[in-house]
């Protein structure tokens, strides 16, 4: 399984000369199983030119999974311009959380009304299929996808994908359930448990319930908008620092991490340095955890 990034961005795209190592556009991440099969995550302003990309590679009818974590604008605004859904002959399943009251079809057509976009979205001529999911496990094509809750301001999804023996998953919009993540009085002595140990140690039952669903994982994409010093002053917003990212990476075995959807405010200089603490954080643990700051472009084999 390959994986590229197209947008590792949050909240709104970010272009010019401060953001150019690590890129601005928001979320949007390509997957491709051996076999073959395309699997995109999160619609962000990235989606533009990676839907480029599979027209000059199509030899014929583009298919593919589109996993959204969440409909915040940052997440669908690349949505209307993605070329490959206005041409007959592809096909595309999108995928995200069941809502209360709005169906999903409903709320990617609200952004192309006219009063904000001049093509409908019934303009779209390639059959698209949408599926209003809830926790569980569903096949596409040869690739496994199990999908859970995360605690973010809306209803958001994590996906745990299997293919070709391997564990990919993506985790954005996601914040700690509590501000401890374990017990005080193991913290001093968290990296030398087991996994089976840390999980226990693990003060709220919702941030236990996630780090099984990322036990193991070969590479994980997860928020990590802010430091652990940015983060009091934005408790309840939905999302994680680089820290805590990296801290729950290592009670559960994972064993590449990627720092995902980065803080607008923050130029590639702020990037490199989250990077290098989390990664001093990985080192100084004694266990096996490579971090990456995620960047538009970068590529990588599971």
């Amino acid at each position: 399984m390959r994986v590229r990034f197209w947008g590792t961005r949050g909240s709104i795209p970010t272009p010019g000369p401060t953001t150019l190592k690590y890129g601005g556009n928001t979320s949007c991440v390509e997957a491709r199983t051996e076999a073959g099969t395309l699997l995109i995550f999160d619609c962000g302003s990235g989606l533009r030119e990676l839907g480029q990309r599979l027209l000059h590679e199509s030899n014929g009818g583009i298919r593919g999974h589109i996993m959204l974590s969440h409909t915040h604008w940052d997440h669908i605004q690349g949505f209307p311009f993605f070329i490959p859904a206005f041409m007959s002959g592809n096909r595309f399943e999108i995928y995200a959380a069941r809502d209360i009251d709005k169906k999903l079809g409903d709320v990617l057509a609200g952004q192309m009304e006219y009063e904000y976009f001049p093509v409908s979205l019934d303009r779209m001529e390639s059959r698209i299929g949408f599926h209003e999911l809830r926790e569980g496990t569903l096949a596409m094509e040869d690739a496994k996808v199990t999908v859970q809750y995360l605690n973010h301001t809306s209803l958001c999804l994590g996906y745990r994908v299997e293919a070709d023996g391997h564990v990919l998953c993506y985790c954005t919009d996601i914040e700690p359930n509590s501000r401890v993540l374990v017990r005080s009085d193991l913290r001093d002595r968290m990296f030398e448990m087991s996994v089976d140990e840390a999980l226990k140690a693990i003060v709220h039952h919702e941030d236990q319930r996630y780090a099984r669903f990322i036990e193991g994982a070969d590479l994980l994409i997860h928020d990590a908008m802010y430091t652990r010093e940015e983060y009091p002053s934005k408790i309840g917003w939905g999302h994680s620092s680089g820290e805590f990212a990296t801290e729950i990476s290592l009670l559960t075995g994972v064993r590449r991490l990627a720092l995902f959807h980065h803080e607008p405010v923050h130029d590639d200089a702020a990037i490199d340095a989250l990077h290098d603490t989390c990664q001093r954080i990985a080192d100084g643990s004694g266990r096996q955890l490579e971090v990456i700051a995620a960047a538009e472009g970068l590529e990588l084999a599971l």
